[in-house]
């Protein structure tokens, strides 16, 4: 089996180029971050020349490829919601995202698709798909050929994106001729929580994963590797670190010898030791070391 691209999302105090750094400590091939605060829309947080060059400087010091690089969008924002003043904000802020992203040179960012709320669920993917095409036409491609991507949900309420179907219809809403610079990831704690069987066998997990696939016409595009603190089926979106969780270990030496798995960022979101960080310090999480540590001895 080849070398798999594992990382982490880690602490972004003092800024992205000292996540970076962290990055670096914790020995990561891949990583995950935030272009701005994610409790907020953003829609006029711009990507300055200076902040750009330091970020690709530190990617370099730290020997991460830029394409193995995820940001991750705003939890605020909504973009399968039924009211329209909402979903136009939630659009808005996913183009400034995309175009964030794509300034900085990374492989893709990610989101979660929102809440239908008391709309149709059928008419919210399509809100979904329609704010990615809204993203794409606004931000024009350059060299990095960076990707915005849907992320599945843990399907609590009437949040959207917690089946292979979905997903599918989302992407359904983009023009072919735009296609490649979008797709979907999947977070395995959201899996689990969503009620998809990915624990009990390797041939369940597979029987999953060939689902997505074979529903949506691709592969995923990322992988989040978090264990699950609650059961399967619960909707519970509560991260755990690998082995701590319902999942268990086991289950995540099958996704990694799966061919799936290969040649894109596999990147955990588990809890971290450490509550807060100075924005001097670079140095590595405990936890996360542990984690990235304990998925590549199960490759």
């Amino acid at each position: 089996m080849s070398a798999r691209i594992i990382g982490a999302h880690p602490p972004d105090a003092g800024g992205m180029v000292m996540a970076v750094q962290r990055a670096a400590a914790t020995k990561m091939d891949a990583m995950q971050l935030f272009t701005a605060k994610p409790t907020f829309y953003n829609e006029k947080v711009s990507a300055k020349p200076e902040r750009i060059a330091a970020f690709r400087d530190a990617l370099v010091a730290a020997g991460i490829d830029a394409c193995h690089v995820l940001v991750h969008g705003a939890y605020v924002l909504n973009t399968a919601s039924a009211e329209p003043e909402k979903a136009a904000r939630a659009r808005s802020g996913l183009a400034k995202e995309f175009e964030r992203s794509t300034a900085y040179g990374v492989g893709a960012c990610c989101f979660h698709p929102g809440s239908a709320g008391d709309g149709d669920p059928g008419e919210a993917c399509d809100r979904v798909g329609d704010a990615i095409v809204f993203a794409i036409e606004a931000v024009p491609e350059t060299d990095a050929h960076t990707r915005v991507l849907i992320e599945n949900t843990a399907g609590a309420g009437r949040t959207m994106g917690r089946s292979a179907e979905e997903l599918a219809r989302m992407l359904a809403r983009v023009p072919a001729a735009l296609r490649a610079r979008t797709g979907y990831g999947l977070d395995t704690c959201h899996l689990f929580a969503s009620g998809h069987d990915i624990a009990s066998s390797c041939e369940s997990q597979r029987a999953v994963l060939d689902h997505y696939e074979q529903i949506i016409g691709e592969r995923p595009a990322f992988l989040h590797m978090n264990d699950s603190q609650h059961p399967l089926g619960s909707n519970k979106d509560r991260h755990a670190c690998v082995g701590d969780g319902a999942i268990g270990v086991e289950p995540f030496r099958w996704l990694l010898a799966d061919e799936r798995s290969e040649g894109i960022p596999l990147v955990l979101e588990t809890p971290q030791e450490r509550k807060t960080v100075a924005e001097d310090d670079a140095s590595a999480d405990p936890a996360d070391v542990r984690m990235v540590e304990l998925l590549r001895s199960l490759c």
